[in-house]
């Protein structure tokens, strides 16, 4: 099937040529007929298959034309990142056509985004947690919302957003048509659905462990952290093959100690994101990566989840994830578009079990490479692999520095409290002489004068 046969008007067409692409996706091409019905729709899809455009160009090829100050158009998102992505993406394809587009989040000022949605907006781009303050503020109003989209709904489920997403929707019209895009069917999704979505029709392009077939995958067992970082090292130095890397981390705290080892070989090379960062740099780091300025970007899973990045070369699991279907949203980053992509997956012997699973769930067993005979295998452990009763002991102490003594001062005579009960309750009253009715000044005074 290709764009013209999909009904999509000149306008769009315009904008699709303008971007290149030829044939439409598998989700994009089942996805357009049934958003421009006004049913309720459930797209469940790998990362990486176009969801946003499988969603925007049906809404685009039939939003019209309007001057009214509300916006008719709402997408939820999970994270800051996907916001200005959504709305890029919507700015391409939207090119030929007059719409507002409005990108809002948490962490930026709320009275500039204010300002900017009384010049009035047709599509609103949000996390949660800001379109409620803005709703609650009276600031957006959203009694013209038409359709509803929530991408990515099983992250927002994942960081604990179902609370706001129930508050949106007592806030918008019972009237409107519920959009959901989600690369996993979880529990949480499926009880969304049962909930608010009325017989929404499904479409599901593959299932979330499928491994896309233009992804080549293959793992290295690595018994520890800084022989992964040896290894690392030893694959970046190819810059010609390593053009575009993002390697995923699970922890902010290993991201960071990650990026301090890469910097030092590789320089301006290698940037960082996570939650801990603040906006700013969040979005310089990844524009400077999807620009190509920085070869090297590595992050935590919810940094990156959704992002849409060019020409990823590979994808490199440097933790092994818990949860297999993070494996699977980690390796949609490369091979996008239906382009050829690369991962590679590195395991201690710790994480073989994350691995087993994530297998079990692809029913594909990811090829393991031997580490190159020039990588060093360190001895050095970082304090989480120490065996448990060496975490947390500083080697610059000594021993008798952690046997467990008396707090260093004892509690005073008349700071010491024992339990009473009722007779410390009439000692006190016997003190101060309460009287027996606070409310009969008569009688108080009465007893008084006795």
């Amino acid at each position: 099937m290709t764009f013209e046969e999909l009904g999509l008007s000149n306008q769009l067409q315009y904008a699709i040529d303008d971007l290149g692409f030829e044939t439409p996706t598998p989700i994009q091409a089942q996805a357009f007929s049934v958003v421009r019905s006004g049913k309720d729709v459930v797209g469940i899809a790998q990362t990486g298959t176009g969801k946003t455009f499988a969603y925007m160009m049906p809404i685009l090829r039939d939003l019209k034309y309007s001057k009214q100050q509300h916006p008719r158009i709402l997408v939820l998102v999970p994270t800051r990142e996907l916001v200005l992505q959504v709305v890029d993406e919507i700015e391409k394809l939207a090119k030929y056509i007059n719409v507002r587009v409005l990108g809002v989040y948490g962490g930026a000022n709320i009275n500039t985004q204010k300002q900017a949605i009384l010049q009035g907006q047709d599509i609103i781009v949000a996390t949660p947690g800001r379109l409620y303050d803005l709703a609650l503020s009276n600031a957006l109003k959203l009694k013209s919302i038409q359709k509803l989209v929530i991408d990515e709904v099983d992250v927002m489920l994942d960081l604990g957003f179902r609370f706001q997403l129930m508050n949106i929707f007592d806030v918008i019209p019972e009237r409107r048509q519920n959009i959901l895009f989600s690369a996993t069917m979880t529990e949480d999704v499926n009880d969304l659905i049962y909930d608010f979505f009325k017989y929404p029709e499904k479409i599901s392009v593959a299932v979330s462990g499928t491994p896309l077939d233009n992804i080549e995958q293959v793992s290295y067992n690595v018994p520890n952290f800084f022989t992964k970082v040896n290894l690392l090292n030893h694959l970046l130095r190819d810059k010609e093959a390593f053009n575009k890397v993002l390697i995923f981390v699970s922890f902010k705290r290993t991201a960071d100690m990650l990026f301090k080892h890469l910097e030092e070989v590789f320089g301006s090379e290698t940037c960082v994101i996570h939650s801990n960062k603040t906006q700013n740099y969040r979005i310089r780091s990844i524009r400077q990566f999807d620009e190509g300025n920085n070869r090297i970007l590595v992050a935590t899973d919810v940094m990156a989840r959704g992002l849409d990045f060019d020409e990823v070369s590979h994808v490199i699991n440097f933790d092994t994830p818990d949860f297999p279907e993070s494996y699977m949203h980690r390796i949609g980053r490369t091979g996008r578009a239906e382009k050829a992509g690369k991962t590679i997956l590195f395991s201690t012997e710790k994480e073989q079990e994350g691995k087993e699973k994530i297998e079990a769930l692809m029913d594909y067993e990811i090829p393991v490479l031997e580490i190159p005979e020039e990588i060093e295998i360190s001895e050095l452990l970082t304090e989480d692999e120490r065996p448990r009763e060496d975490q947390g002991i500083s080697k610059n102490r000594t021993g008798l520095e952690y046997v467990p003594g008396p707090a260093f001062h004892e509690k005073s005579e008349k700071n010491s409290k024992t339990n009473q009960g009722g007779s410390y309750r009439r000692e006190i009253a016997k003190k101060y002489k309460k009287p027996k009715t606070r409310g009969d000044k008569n009688y108080n005074k009465r007893n008084k004068k006795k």
